[in-house]
């Protein structure tokens, strides 16, 4: 039967429906030039020595495939979706199908796929598996080429596929048959794909060629890349016609790869002071004169670096990004941080390495659910959306295509990447598109700040996306300030297992230091340690306090309470000058504490940046204000000037987020009890810059010796003890294990760097309870079992629903998206980024108008039928905060105005209309099922239970 052009493929935002020839002959000419221009030449080869074939018979034989991707949609339930064009079918005595085969919408067209290509590609002589399907690579590719909408289908039983149209009635009878295969025939004729592959893909390469279709695919479904390749009027799929619109889409193609900037940087600067506008540190120095060398004498590998706050782990794995990214011949970078403030911190640095280390091409995108917001981001987001651009596909495919492809939000698919750890772990949680993100990590050199920052759920996922790292032969950089041996030991082992290399090391971190491991030999270089400049002693005073936290300012504070111990100490830098940081472990303390503070020293209140409080729970524009403005009172000093006296009183209260990543140095930092990793990385905002002898107030005259205060909850009887208001914040036993190991060294001060490795491996050492009372020894044990047991259900979590290892796939990549019984992927996406919501508050003027703020000068934008416009999507998203998922749960917010629905980041968005509850109308309140919710100028709180975490 020849070929019959009148099945069509795309209809959508076109003037007329396009042939589902067109479409596959575009996308194959399309994944060919990605083919070219997006893989590295490694790469290419290892593909084609895997399938036996010669790389541009590999090339062929892949755009080949690339191109069958949509051969589903002839079929009766796909075609039936156009009535008019479906009427013209059905009348024609060759497609008969099964009664009410077209209404089998469930059996979509990436399902049918999966079905005909697994006949087809083993009519054409693809090896088959034996008694296993699954090993058969006609069922392999066929399977990957069902995955193309972001899923890949379970296995097919052979006694099924011997009777696919009566299993499937979908498929059609044998006209609809035939059609596939005339398609198929053609296809192969033109894209020149006659040679057969001797095996299939490992899971690694598979998901390179499953990103890469999809890729293909979306390009070549754009309107502005279909419209100029429409065929004329009576235009019959002949196969002189085929052969002219296979010349013109292939020379469309190059343009549109081109366009969409997604192809390889080339890291071109090979020298440090090339890269950086000063000279390198020790560490920095240590890592420029040896880790050229052991590359080039073993090829990339995982770095791993370790060093306090301060020592330039920054520049300093952008350096070896540069020099594992040269010998890799890596396309581009991801650099990977624990929280969105942290990303948008590091966007505008590895922008800036990136215009004058890299040639070739350097879009850089900025990943978190909030990176459009970002001042550093923000102008490269004001460009309109061009119509060509549009998708057409289903509306959901659209709109995840445009998602990834569109402007800057190119998203992992775009050569350098500045963004949260969770946008990478992603990929290795079976949610549609991880083969996508998978891709898009592939051949990059992947970086990960803070890295001992992720509780045991997030390390088991980030060791899971190391192993996989570890088979794509990715170069990777982890940094760290504080982090165990045992942990690095886990994650360098992740990588090595990946690459090949089964049996465990002995990892033991330098500090400050490296250690290096290749994926050619998985040998680990001897622990590097190196000089610190910054060498200092960490003064700890550690003061047991009980715990009024919350109490009201108004009421008296408590002899020996936290409260008056906290003024005590903050006392010389009201009184004499200079700056502290109080760091607490809640929002809703760190709102209290303000409050108390703001009543001790009412002076210190009154004066601009006297008193600042700086924690999540607030609007993201006031944030971001006051993040700014922290940076400008606390950040390096701006010059001689700036440094030549000490600065005025101010006192900075916060919870975690100033831990990590913001650059900010103080004369003192006081911190409620936290694990000791935590507070040495508080610590390191104590004296960070040097200011000299007259930079400071004369009680923090002397830089080498910071100050740490501890103030240590503790009972009647002096032991320590979690407040109820903590809740899981910590684990008990760790903050008891910390404090008894601070008590120790309040004599002699913690030596930084040299006794931080010690100390952070000594609070989790089994052997730490050896030498304390029998009482306190058994306590502490019970609480060990309790931190393990709990440890090891976070690692069970994640080891069950996540993907499974590379070398586990074992040819059915149905395993990265099959999910356990009763978990859902809202389930899983809502573990990655922890129990939160978002919260829109509506502020009710006289009258019932509603806006956004107070003064009522910003009214709420309804939108239109498609929603808010960019410019108002924007001004809404400034003004949501972030919450505790419990305080949303079981009550409807404010019904959202027409159209809201219909932009996704405003779905799950809780409107809550707010009331004036005092004079002045600096406070607000509004209901929320049982809870009554506060906004003020210290942000949101739960005023229904007024010690609420």
């Amino acid at each position: 039967m020849p070929l019959d052009a009148r099945f069509w493929g795309k209809e959508r935002e076109l003037p007329h429906p396009y042939p589902v020839v067109c479409h596959l002959l575009d996308t194959a000419a399309v994944f060919g030039v990605l083919w070219d221009v997006l893989l590295g030449a490694e790469v290419r080869e290892r593909v084609s020595e895997v399938l036996g074939l010669r790389v541009e018979q590999a090339r062929a034989v892949l755009s080949f495939w690339a191109g069958l991707h949509d051969l589903g949609k002839i079929t009766p339930p796909f075609q039936a979706q156009m009535a008019e064009s479906f009427a013209v079918l059905r009348a024609d005595a060759a497609y008969r199908s099964a009664p009410g085969a077209e209404k089998e919408r469930a059996f979509r067209h990436e399902v049918a796929t999966h079905w005909a290509l697994t006949e087809l590609l083993g009519e054409a002589g693809y090896p088959a598996g034996g008694r296993l399907m699954r090993r058969a690579v006609s069922h392999q590719v066929a399977q990957l080429l069902g995955g193309h909408h972001g899923s890949f289908g379970a296995v097919l039983l052979s006694k099924e596929l011997s009777r696919a149209s009566e299993y499937r009635p979908g498929l059609g009878e044998e006209g609809w048959a035939a059609q596939r295969r005339a398609h198929f025939a053609e296809l192969r004729r033109i894209t020149g794909a006659e040679a057969v592959p001797v095996q299939g893909l490992p899971a690694e390469l598979s998901v390179i060629v499953t990103g890469l279709v999809v890729v293909a695919d979306w390009l070549a479904s754009q309107r502005g890349a279909i419209v100029p390749l429409m065929p004329p009027v009576g235009w019959q799929g002949r196969p002189e016609e085929l052969d002219a619109h296979w010349s013109r889409t292939r020379a469309a193609a190059i343009g549109l790869v081109a366009k969409a900037r997604l192809g390889r940087a080339r890291f071109a600067a090979e020298r440090f002071e090339e890269m950086f506008p000063f000279p390198p540190n020790a560490l920095q120095g240590d890592l420029a004169e040896r880790l050229p060398q052991l590359v080039r004498e073993r090829g990339p590998g995982l770095l791993l670096v370790t060093a306090p706050t301060g020592d330039g782990k920054t520049e300093a794995a952008l350096y070896a990004a540069s020099v594992l990214g040269r010998a890799a011949h890596a396309r581009g970078l991801y650099f990977a941080l624990p929280t969105m403030a942290t990303a948008d911190a590091m966007f505008p640095r590895v922008r800036d390495f990136a215009a004058g280390a890299l040639d070739g091409e350097r879009a850089l995108t900025l990943l978190h659910s909030m990176a459009w917001l970002s001042p550093a981001y923000a102008q490269d987001e004001q460009a309109p959306e061009a119509p060509d651009g549009a998708v057409s596909a289903d509306p959901a495919t659209a709109t995840e295509a445009g998602t990834w492809l569109r402007g800057s939000k190119r998203g992992l698919l775009a050569p350098f990447g500045v963004g949260t750890i969770d946008q990478t772990l992603a990929a290795v949680l079976p949610l549609r598109y991880n083969a996508l993100r998978l891709f898009g990590l592939s051949d990059k050199v992947f970086v990960v700040d803070e890295a001992h920052a992720y509780g045991p759920w997030m390390h088991q996922l980030l060791s899971r996306l190391l192993e996989w790292l570890g088979a794509f032969r990715a170069p990777v950089v982890l940094l760290s300030a504080t982090l165990t041996g045992r942990t690095a030991a886990s994650l360098v082992d992740a990588y090595r297992r990946g690459a090949g290399f089964l049996e465990s090391s002995a990892v033991e971190p330098a500090y400050p230091g490296w250690l290096f491991t290749d994926t050619r030999t998985g040998e680990i270089s001897m622990p590097r340690t190196v000089a610190s400049r910054r060498a200092r002693t960490l003064d700890i005073d550690l003061r047991p306090v009980a715990w009024d936290a919350l109490e009201g300012p108004t009421d008296a504070p408590r002899a020996r309470g936290r409260r008056a111990v906290l003024r005590e100490v903050l006392r010389p830098a009201v009184e004499e000058g200079g700056t502290a940081l109080v760091c607490c472990t809640t929002v809703a303390e760190a709102q209290q504490t303000f409050r108390d503070l703001r009543t001790a020293f009412p002076e210190l209140g009154l004066q601009e940046g006297g008193l600042r409080l700086l924690h999540s729970r607030y609007p993201a524009f006031v944030r971001q204000r006051i993040t700014t403005d922290c940076e400008h009172a606390y950040g390096k000093p701006r010059g001689d000037l700036d440094a030549a006296q000490p600065r005025p009183a101010s006192i900075l209260v916060a919870t975690q987020v100033v831990e990590q990543s913001l650059d900010l140095d103080f004369d003192m930092v006081v911190s409620d009890l936290a694990p000791v990793a935590q507070l040495l990385q508080r610590a390191g905002r104590g004296r960070r810059h040097a200011r000299g002898k007259t930079g400071r107030p004369s009680w923090a005259c002397r830089e080498d010796r910071p100050l740490l205060v501890v103030l240590e909850p503790v009972d009647g009887d002096g032991t320590t003890v979690v407040p109820r208001t903590w809740g899981a914040v910590y684990d008990a036993g760790l903050l008891r294990r910390t404090a008894l190991l601070l008590a120790e060294q309040t004599r002699t001060g913690i030596a930084i760097p040299a006794g931080v490795q010690d100390l952070v491996d000594e609070v989790y050492a089994e052997h730490f309870v050896e030498g304390l009372d029998a009482a306190t020894q058994r306590e502490l044990r019970l609480m060990d079992a309790e931190r393990a047991a709990g440890e090891m259900a976070e690692e069970h979590l994640a080891d069950m629903v996540g993907i499974c290892a590379p070398a586990d796939v074992a040819g059915d990549l149905h395993k990265l998206s099959r999910q356990e019984a009763g978990v859902t992927e809202e389930l899983l996406t809502t573990r990655l980024g922890a129990d939160s919501g978002r919260v829109l508050c509506l502020y009710e003027q006289q009258g019932g108008a509603l806006t956004l703020d107070d003064t009522g000068t910003l009214p709420l934008p309804q939108g239109g039928k498609r929603g808010p416009s960019r410019q108002e999507l924007v001004q809404i998203m400034a003004h949501v905060a972030p919450v505790p998922g419990s305080w949303l749960r079981g009550a409807e917010g404010h019904p959202a105005p027409r159209g809201w629905g219909e932009q996704a980041p405003l779905r799950d968005l809780v409107l809550l209309k707010v009331h004036p509850d005092d004079a002045e109308g600096t406070a607000w309140t509004g209901r929320h099922g049982n809870r009554s919710i506060r906004i003020s100028d210290i942000g949101l709180e739960d005023r229904s239970h007024a010690s609420s975490p």
